[in-house]
Order: structure tokens, then sequence, then C-alpha cells
């Protein structure tokens, strides 16, 4: 893994994979690309490289004050396993103007480990917070996993 660096040069990302990965993710199956790259141009996107390769991404989002959204964190499958997709969060977290924040959010399925060696937990008061969905996340939200 000391083979990967880390950027947020915009330049380096390779949207056609990082398309590809999202439109088969369990949270955003089928997302278009034009939506990918809205998504990218309102973030903080990083990618994660061996040679000319992009092998990771992640992305937050924030107000740049008290709140910010990690997002989209993939790991290229040939790369899983190896603590590339905890170090793209740390790249994050180990940023001053997110290290002061006062709250990161995220929703994840399957890597709660990953993401709980790094502070997080579970919402503690999770009958304060809600989400308003659109028809088309609504659907998904219900459809079986």
């Amino acid at each position: 893994m000391t083979d990967i660096i880390l950027s947020d040069d915009r330049s380096l990302l390779q949207i056609d994979r990082i398309h590809g990965w999202l439109a088969s993710s369990y949270w955003s199956p089928g997302i278009a690309r034009d939506l990918v790259e809205r998504a990218i141009a309102g973030s903080h996107p990083l990618g994660a490289y061996r040679g000319d390769v992009q092998v990771g991404f992640a992305r937050m989002i924030t107000d740049h004050a008290t709140f910010a959204w990690l997002a989209d964190v993939w790991v290229d499958e040939a790369g899983r396993g190896q603590g590339l997709g905890r170090r793209m969060v740390s790249w994050f977290l180990d940023r001053p103007d997110y290290a002061a924040l006062r709250r990161i959010g995220l929703a994840t399925r399957d890597a709660h480990g990953v993401y709980e060696t790094l502070g997080f937990h579970s919402l503690i008061r999770a009958d304060r917070y809600m989400e308003r969905l659109s028809p088309e996340a609504a659907a998904f939200a219900r459809a079986p996993q």
C-alpha cells in the first residue's frame, strides 16, 4: 500500500472509473454519470492512485464550519482489505479544516468496523435525526438489500 498516492487534485480523477464504481455500489446503483460529475463538483474529492490507475475514491461534503458528510468511499476490489479505505478517511480527518468540525456524518451498510476505529459510532440520538428522500431514493431504501 506504500505505492499508493492520495491526492485531491481534481485533474487526476478518472471519472469513468469512479462512475463505474458508484453505479455498481449498493448506495447508488445505476447512478447517471452526469450526477456523479455534479456530486464531485460540489464536494472535496480524494483519489487514491497506484501509478496511473485510480484505485480508490472518497469525498467530503461540508459547510466548512460545523458539519461534513463523508460519502462514496470506494476501494477497487483488488485493493480491498489492505487499509486503503481507512487511509483515505484518515486523510480527511487529519486535515485541520475537517478536524475542527463539530460533526462528521456518514452512512454504511457493511464497514462499521473501519469507521469505528477512526472514532465514528452509531447515532446516539437517532430519534432526533430525520431525512427527506426523493421518490427514487425512497423506493431504493424500501427494496430488500
